[in-house]
């Protein structure tokens, strides 16, 4: 267990349960302990199509893990424990969890139904050192509800999220203050959030193996080589990372629409709009820290007649090309009958937070193209909207 002395001021716990609902399942049903256990689709006797929702240590062994197709973990393991998962039964244990933690410091963020990181910066007068803290919550959980869980401790949220991970399951791994770089310089750079196989070959074509290459490089050289990516990249290998831990209400919808100056015939202009809508409200999404799911095309006709069509997806998305592409499919579907457009909208909803959210299971592509996004957005704060634009908003020259 990595403990090291004088715990920073500012101190950020991650919390990650360790295997959930796999852990879950072996907890109800003391026959499936020690047993490979696999929670997802049915896998039919390796005919069966969906993926693995997560699996025991045991069944990890195998090569089995989350969202590998089901079929092929069976093929994998044909002995395995295969069940469809109880959500409701995850659900409530998770409810209990975020209780526990609300114990020890009212300044939670939950960012999935198993993880959640905590602020106790305000706490270690309560309840002693930010290791106290940790184990004393590490208990708790165990105590009241038999499961284990993994904690990382730091001074940011990122680079707590990386220490939980490090020596699961029942793992306790900690950070100091301006140990940062020091800390995450031997990991790999896989470690880093947004790096999938794509970018990790790039960068290891660069000569880059570890986070504290990245860390090493000049700023300038990494922004040269790989844009304002190279730059966030730069930034998590240095340990800079200044989000606080939210907390509060959560709000039910985020939407953006325009409203035309004269009533518009030309649907080419309407749907360069919805881009243009699309690109503000993942911008206000990704400064807010919201996701959603279900993507609601709001439009006015001539004659002030309103309709709305809604789409909802897999997973919780905030970029641009998830809600262009959804809002521009479901206008293009609906029978516009020569009708002129007035207005044109886009809402999300069934929102949930960010934070330090997981990469997407299947492809490192949008987590890429949401940090780019992110980047952009920093510029455009230091200097001005105009610094850069798409070039779908430029004019043509005549």
């Amino acid at each position: 267990m990595k403990q090291k002395k004088n715990i920073p001021d500012r101190v950020i716990m991650h919390l990650d349960m360790d295997a959930f609902f796999a852990a879950v399942e072996q907890l109800d049903n003391p026959e499936y302990r020690g047993k490979p256990v696999v929670v997802g689709a049915d896998p039919k006797g390796g005919r069966g199509r969906g993926v693995v929702s997560t699996c025991s240590y045991e069944a990890r062994k195998f090569g089995i893990h989350s969202a590998l197709p089901i079929s092929q973990a069976y093929r994998l393991c044909p002995h395995a424990i295969f069940v469809r998962g109880r959500m409701q039964r995850y659900a409530d244990l998770s409810h209990q969890i975020m209780h526990i933690l609300k114990n020890y410091s009212p300044v939670i963020e939950q960012i999935s139904i198993d993880e959640a990181f905590i602020d106790i910066t305000g706490s270690l007068k309560l309840f002693g050192s930010a290791l106290e803290v940790a184990r004393k919550v590490k208990n708790d959980i165990f105590q009241q509800t038999g499961l284990r869980a993994s904690v990382g401790l730091a001074p940011n949220k990122f680079i707590a999220k990386i220490a939980s991970d490090l020596e699961k399951p029942d793992g306790l791994t900690v950070c100091e203050k301006n140990n940062e770089k020091a800390f995450l310089a031997p990991l790999a750079i896989r470690k880093l959030w947004g790096v999938g196989a794509r970018t990790e070959e790039r960068l290891q074509k660069m000569g880059i193996q570890t986070i504290g290459d990245i860390a090493a490089c000049d700023v300038k050289t990494m922004t040269k080589k790989l844009g304002v990516w190279g730059f966030g990249l730069w930034k998590l290998a240095n340990g800079i990372d200044n989000r606080t831990v939210g907390s509060g209400h959560r709000r039910k919808s985020i939407s953006e629409e325009r409203t035309f100056y004269e009533d518009v015939a030309d649907y080419a202009a309407v749907e360069k709009t919805l881009f243009k809508i699309a690109d503000d409200l993942s911008r206000t999404m990704r400064r807010k820290g919201l996701k959603g799911r279900t993507i609601t095309l709001k439009l006015r006709l001539e004659g002030f007649e309103t309709f709305t069509r809604s789409k909802t997806i897999t997973d919780f998305v905030y970029d641009v090309d998830s809600l262009r592409a959804v809002a521009i499919d479901l206008f293009r579907k609906f029978p516009m009958k020569e009708r002129k457009v007035r207005l044109v909208g886009i809402a999300v909803s069934q929102l949930n937070t960010l934070g330090g959210e997981q990469l997407p299971l299947f492809d490192d592509s949008p987590a890429n193209n949401e940090e780019l996004e992110k980047l952009l957005d920093e510029l455009k704060q230091r200097f001005g909207e105009d610094v850069v634009t798409r070039g779908v908003f430029l004019k043509k020259k005549d």
